[in-house]
């Protein structure tokens, strides 16, 4: 009788193995039954096409869809038309720009994860011809950007040293031929956009999230001029020249709690909003080549709303129609009134889609890359509000399962977002529609304070000394559910990613008997060893956020509050996940995380990637990390 038994577990150990990507350390995860990864198969393939340009001379829209393992560009000659890749490998490539007028590509990819963004060119109209490298495959280079008239390409470089923020200039005919513009011995130095005389380029300089400063830097000999206002404190983000080179249009804070669109003059520094005072954050701003249309996008409780504002005479343009959800990478066709963007609903994942002013159409591009085996259920969303410890009402997404298939009381999965300056929006859910359709899991997305789009004021309410505020509005979000006839109070998870990782593991430790298991993502373990191993160009903004652990009473307060030191209060299980190659959470803090709960005697999961950084993007990587999620919460949440 024991034969036939051993003879089943050896079968699931070799499928196990056979199912582990060989970049992959996994420890205390057992054996994934052959079942639940044919449950969750139809989950895993619901990929779209993120919009990300168009080509440079005709009518030809660029888009990221996955090859093989990973995402690549592609082009589409015409609507729904066949996608033809325009990169390959075993890299991720999500960024590129074709040369104004030509077919040459700049595009940027990294190596594992490692966020060392290396620029890259190719010609797309010789299908033979060879991508060249730009850059020395060793250092940060970010923020590249063609001159209007594609002769020129500027971007920003740390490879000097790493903590340097260089502003250097290549000619696209002759990369050889390159100039240092700038040296700047401070990290934040970026590019915001190249004049349409090709004179100048536009400057950003960033102090944390809530200051940035404009200069422009003259291309002939480098000579710097701070443009925006010298005196006081405010964001200028999506920068763009306009006006003839006289002025620059951008999102700002400028006399509002909320970023509205700005127009900065040039010559007098005269920095004024276009419209009456907002009520939600705008987000996204494109100018068109002739300077006419301005679009922008309005975060309203996390739907995007479009808007085209016509700077001849300050009106808004009528738009056609589009489906409701989250847009993004809005960009201009050169030489038209067409405006292209990613359209993520809850219907589908991103889609590329444009509308054109003149015509008055909208064009859907792609129709989701990969299409599920079976019918998914797709449930909509409701936004609830919840009043915090200090009378703040906090927001949040709540998902439920099909009450007919899963009637009664329904666990519940909370989900945190990173950033902390970011936010939990409306949208296709991809694989996690697993949970709320296969298990019948609820899935409640918190935007606590902190959190983007919701004003100024909310995003800085978390800022040092604050930092436990965000968790009480987990909390109170916790004393919401608990109530709500459909939502099961005793069988409730979290989990996180980045610094919604620090809130997972937080949330674990302050609420030690509300959880049943929680997920930690790339999360920050100790605030100080975070504080002094995350990379250099990334430690003074971080420390604008969380606080200088080189002062005595902040130092004090950061190793309190850091969950690595608080392991004997989580008594759920854990998962963490982690990247070995991540240059912002380095994989120490998640080992740090798993010995300090081990030592205390709790139980962990463990699954790191030798090839991966900040989260999990080769498929085969993410697809055994949803396997081992899902088979986590299946044990610990609903068992």
């Amino acid at each position: 009788m024991a034969r036939p038994a051993l003879a089943f577990l050896l079968s699931l150990l070799l499928v196990t193995a056979a199912e582990i990507p060989p970049n992959l350390v996994v420890e205390g995860v057992p054996p994934i039954p052959p079942e639940l990864r044919t449950q969750v198969e139809p989950y895993l393939n619901l990929g779209g096409a993120s919009f990300r340009g168009w080509h440079g001379a005709r009518r030809e829209a660029m888009v990221t869809t996955r090859i093989g393992d990973a995402t690549h560009l592609h082009r589409l000659a015409e609507p729904k038309g066949k996608r033809v890749p325009l990169t390959r490998g075993p890299e991720p490539i999500r960024n590129g720009a074709f040369q104004p007028g030509g077919t040459k590509l700049l595009y940027v990819a990294d190596q594992g994860g490692d966020e060392n963004y290396q620029l890259w060119l190719v010609d797309t109209a010789d299908p033979k011809a060879t991508p060249a490298r730009l850059t020395d495959g060793k250092s940060r280079n970010t923020d590249a950007i063609w001159s209007k008239d594609g002769q020129w390409i500027a971007y920003a470089t740390n490879r000097r040293e790493v903590k340097a923020s260089d502003i250097v200039l290549v000619q696209a005919a002759d990369p050889r031929e390159e100039r240092v513009l700038l040296r700047h011995d401070t990290p934040g130095w970026g590019i915001a956009d190249w004049s349409a005389d090709g004179t100048k380029l536009l400057l950003r300089v960033a102090n944390g999230q809530e200051d940035t400063r404009l200069w422009t830097a003259d291309v002939a000999t480098g000579a710097k001029v701070q443009v925006s206002p010298k005196t006081g404190r405010r964001i200028l983000a999506q920068a763009r020249f306009g006006d003839g080179d006289r002025a620059v249009f951008a999102l700002s804070d400028h006399e509002s709690d909320f970023l509205d669109v700005v127009r900065l003059e040039l010559a007098t520094g005269e920095l004024r909003r276009l419209g009456p005072a907002p009520r939600w954050d705008a987000e996204e701003l494109a100018l068109s080549a002739d300077g006419r249309l301005l679009a922008y996008t309005r975060n309203e409780e996390g739907w995007s709303v479009l808007h085209v504002r016509d700077l001849t005479d300050g009106r808004e343009r009528a738009l056609p129609a589009v489906p409701a959800g989250v847009l993004s990478a809005l960009a201009w066709r050169p030489g038209s009134h067409e405006l292209g963007f990613s359209l993520n609903s809850e219907e589908t994942a991103a889609d590329a889609w444009s509308v054109d002013l003149d015509a008055g159409t909208a064009t859907r591009w792609t129709d989701r890359t990969s299409k599920p085996k079976q019918a998914i259920a797709v449930p909509a969303p409701r936004v609830v509000r919840a009043p915090s410890f200090d009378g703040l009402s906090i927001p949040a997404l709540v998902y439920e399962p099909d009450p007919v298939r899963f009637p009664g009381k329904r666990p519940a999965l909370f989900l945190l977002h990173g950033g902390p300056e970011g936010q939990s929006r409306p949208g296709y859910r991809g694989n996690l529609l697993y949970y709320l359709n296969e298990l019948g899991v609820a899935l409640i997305y918190p935007n606590v304070r902190g959190s983007t789009g919701y004003g100024r004021r909310y995003l800085s309410l978390d800022n040092v000394l604050k930092r436990e505020d965000s968790v009480k509005d987990v909390g109170a979000l916790l004393d919401w559910a608990a109530q709500e006839p459909r939502l099961d109070a005793t069988r409730f998870a979290v989990s996180g990613g980045s610094y919604g990782g620090y809130l997972s593991l937080a949330c674990l430790a302050t609420y030690p008997d509300r959880f049943r298991c929680g997920v930690d993502n790339v999360g920050i373990a100790n605030f100080v060893t975070f504080l002094r191993d995350t990379s250099d160009y990334r430690r003074g903004n971080r420390r604008l956020e969380y606080g200088d652990e080189r002062k005595p009473e902040v130092r004090e307060f950061l190793e309190r509050i850091s969950p690595a030191n608080q392991a004997e209060r989580i008594k759920a299980p854990l998962l963490i996940v982690q990247g070995r190659n991540d240059p912002r959470v380095p994989v120490t803090e998640a080992e740090r995380m798993r010995d300090a709960v081990r030592a205390k005697g709790g139980r962990v999961w463990y699954v790191m990637a030798k090839d991966e950084g900040h989260g999990f993007v080769k498929k085969s990587n993410a697809d055994f990390q949803f396997l081992a999620t899902a088979l986590f919460l299946r044990t610990h949440l609903l068992d």
